[in-house]
Parts: structure tokens; sequence; C-alpha cells
């Protein structure tokens, strides 16, 4: 009897199988991750650099407990960098003090912890903005020092001037070190183009002082956004660009739209103008509001974005609002209204990011856990980018072997793939279970079938490689 349960476990083996596994969850899922004036991260200036890193891994690990695929992780807040740059000072958001040194480069640890969860890593960037305030004390190599002629002081702000040339040269620059240097999976850019006015009878007050037209001013956002897109895809073209603007293009568009701001205007963002135009691989409007009242509805500003191009429109979200003063009584049940409002309309991927990532940490009126439990209940990858790159990659070489109540996957590696998609069979059902970037895979039990597939950097996945349980 004992002899006969031994090899019992010894009889079962994994033999290739015609096998097709449905299709594997896409989604992009992500949370901002801010660091001007320590929103997110690190929780405040001068901690330790050990602090600092136990702080980002247990928010990538809560990423990955949410099947989150992706961090936008903000490295130039206002002209200063939390990597080591080749142009701009050390943020004092991480020290304390610009320029100073955190004894570490926290881009590159976050790519490499965020990567080995199989997370990807989109570099956040503020093009224009020098100063959140003009009175902060500043390092003697801060561009409003160096370069105080191309530097415009607005209310608060202090700002570098987007029609100068040397401002549009210097963040392209800044951009483009950085995706030469790291192993970043995208660059995204916020809504600060030109700063955020006081609006007096529809009018900003005071105007931007640069003595240009509204119009010049497009034209040289415009430029910029498009040598951007365009340098960025030249060097590494699985680089993915995104751009989350304010979430109204024009009041009054759609029909019924409200907005004390005029992003067309005020901000000189035509935003819609860089979707339709193909110059980012998505655009994130930051639609902050509930789906009612119409003048700020969630659901006719987003189906109105999703008909303006032909690229993915993903929302911003404000998670931040649940129950809070901007948002009194805000359920976490709006939230996943809007998540599944997102996939219910269809047309190029479903995604959202959560504006931000300390709302999911504080789990923000049960919001963690709804989405744990429920609509991001299973991994999903990110979407592909077919106006790129269609080419479909090699499927793995798998083995498996079975051993104290577990089954280890062994996955031989394959050129220009960064992770794969790993489903298991148990009696008729198939379940999405891992995207693991690693080459090795435990999954509970003895799955009646393994499956497989291979990921490339630009999101697409190979035929599965699928294996079936045989008995000897």
């Amino acid at each position: 009897m004992f002899l006969a349960l031994v090899s019992l476990a010894q009889a079962q083996h994994y033999a290739p199988s015609n096998e097709q596994p449905p299709t594997f969850p896409r989604e992009f899922r992500a949370a901002w991750v801010a660091t001007v004036y320590n929103i997110d991260w690190p929780s405040k200036k001068g901690l330790s650099a050990s602090a600092q890193k136990a702080e980002l891994i247990a928010m990538l690990d809560k990423a990955k407990s949410l099947n989150l695929n992706a961090i936008i992780f903000q490295v130039r807040p206002n002209a200063d960098a939390l990597y080591k740059s080749n142009y701009e000072p050390w943020s004092h958001w991480l020290t304390g003090t610009m320029g100073k040194t955190p004894g570490y480069d926290p881009l590159s640890f976050c790519i490499t912890e965020a990567h080995s969860r199989g997370i990807e890593v989109h570099a956040w960037f503020n093009p224009f903005r020098a100063l959140p305030n003009k009175d902060l004390p500043t390092s003697r190599d801060h561009v409003s020092r160096t370069h105080p002629q191309h530097i415009v002081t607005y209310k608060k702000y202090k700002w570098l001037n987007p029609a100068d040339a040397f401002t549009q040269k210097r963040a392209l620059a800044v951009i483009m070190d950085v995706v030469k240097r790291y192993d970043v999976d995208g660059v995204h850019i916020d809504d600060y183009f030109y700063p955020y006015p006081t609006v007096v009878n529809g009018r900003p007050s005071p105007n931007f002082p640069d003595g240009k037209s509204n119009a010049q001013r497009r034209s040289y956002v415009d430029a910029f956004v498009k040598k951007m897109y365009q340098s960025i895809k030249a060097k590494k073209p699985w680089v993915r660009v995104g751009i989350s603007p304010f979430g109204i293009w024009k009041p009054g568009v759609p029909a019924g739209i409200e907005a004390g701001i005029d992003a067309y205007d005020h901000l000189c963002a035509d935003s819609r103008k860089w979707l339709k135009n193909g110059w980012l691989d998505y655009l994130s409007p930051q639609l902050y509001w509930r789906d009612v009242p119409r003048k700020q509805s969630f659901n006719a500003l987003l189906s109105w974005w999703r008909q303006q191009g032909t690229r993915p429109v993903w929302p911003g979200i404000a998670t931040a609002r649940i129950k809070s003063t901007e948002d009194p009584g805000r359920p976490a049940s709006e939230i996943i209204k809007q998540v599944n409002y997102s996939r219910s309309i269809g047309r190029n991927w479903a995604g959202a990011i959560h504006w931000s990532m300390k709302s999911l940490m504080q789990n923000r009126g049960g919001i963690s856990s709804s989405l744990q439990s429920g609509v991001y209940l299973v991994p999903a990858l990110v979407p592909p980018m077919p106006w790129i790159s269609k080419s479909v990659p090699k499927p793995p070489t798998l083995g498996a072997q079975y051993s104290r109540g577990n089954t280890t996957v062994n996955i031989g590696r394959v050129p220009g793939c960064q992770n794969f998609a790993v489903q298991v069979r148990y009696g008729k059902k198939w379940h999405s279970v891992a995207v693991v970037p690693h080459r090795s895979v435990s999954v509970k039990g003895s799955p009646d079938a393994i499956a497989v597939s291979s990921v490339d950097r630009y999101g697409n996945t190979s035929a599965p490689r699928v294996l079936s349980l045989h008995t000897r």
C-alpha cells in the first residue's frame, strides 16, 4: 500500500499537448507614484536609503498583490532628478537638500525591483516646471540659477519658458538621457505644460508673462510632444510614450461639459491633436469626476476621448478622492464602476491609472480589497502596440515537475522577451495565474495542463506552449 502511494506521484508526468487555453487577460493597470511634495514616495524628506528602499518595496509588493502591471514613477518633478542625472541635481524631495545624493539610485532600484515582480516602470517627467514654489532653496547647478534668462516667474512657480529653444532642447535631452541609460518601459509626462492660472470670468489672471498668443504657445508644446515621441521611438521603439492631460479638452466638448480650466487655451495643451496624430502610445486624461452630474461626467468624457483617435485612452481615476474632503462621500464602488466602464466601451484595450499609489496603500474606503477580490482578481498583460510591432515571439520550451504538493514549471529563455504568461487547467477550467520575469514558477498541486506564452517588450505574445498531465 505504501509503495503504491509513493509511486502515484512518480507515475505522473507532463508531455507536450496541442491543447489551446483561452486568451490571457489584457488590461493596463497602473498607479502614479508622485515624489513632488512627498505625496506618495518617499513619505518624507531625509529618510535613510534603507528606509526609502523599504517604502518602495512595500509599494511594489502592494502593486503585485493587486495585480497591477505598471507604475508611473515620478523622476523629474521640478528640473531635478530622482536618479543619477547627467544634467540636473538630486531632488530635495529625497534628502531635504537639493543636490545631495541619497546614497543610491532610486530609479535604478525601482526598475530592478519592479521588473522582478513583472511590473513595468514608466518614468514620469515634468518637462517645463522649474520649481513648484519659487522660494524653494536650490543648489548652484539648478537650471533656475545656471540659466535664469530662460525662467519665467508666474504666481508661486518658476517655469522654464516653453517658447525658448533652450527649454525644449533641455527637456528632451533629460528625457533621452534616461531612455538611453535606464531600462524603463515607458516615458510619461503630465498636465503641466503651461502653469494652471487663476480664472476670472473665463480668463486667466494673470496671463503668462511671455508676450505670446495661446496659438503660439500651443505650437511650442505641439512641437515638443512630436519631437519627444519621434526621438524615443528612434532610440527604443518598445518604450511606451504616455501623456496625462487635464481631462477636459475644451469646455462644451462634448455637449454639456463645463470646466473652470480650459486646457486648450489656459494650459495650451491640444491633447486631442496628439491623440489624433499618433504622437503617443497612450493618453491618460485625468478624469477625476464621478459619472453624475453631466457637466463633468466620467462616462461622457471617456466615451468622447475614446472616439478621438486610434491609440489607447486609459483614464486617470481619482482613487484618492474616496471619502475625501475634496469629494465628500465618494465610495470605493465609484472607482470600481469606472474600471468596469473602461472595459465595457471597448476600443483599443481597457485600462486605467489610479491617482495615486498612496490611496491603494491605505486601502482607502476598502478600495484595494475590492480591486483584489473583484476586477483585478486575476493578473493581466499590458496591451500590445501593433502600430509599432506585430512580430510574434517564439514560444518557450517548458518542463514541469511535481514535488511536495506543488508543480515547478521551468521556462526556457526566449530572446527579446521580458515576461512569461502562465496559465493552468484544473479539471475543465483554465486559470490565468501569473506574469513572471523569471524562468521558474511554482503552481499549486498538479494541474491537468500548463500553458506558458512568451511576452516581448512590445506586449506581443507567442502562441502558448502547453504541457498536459499524463499517467504512466
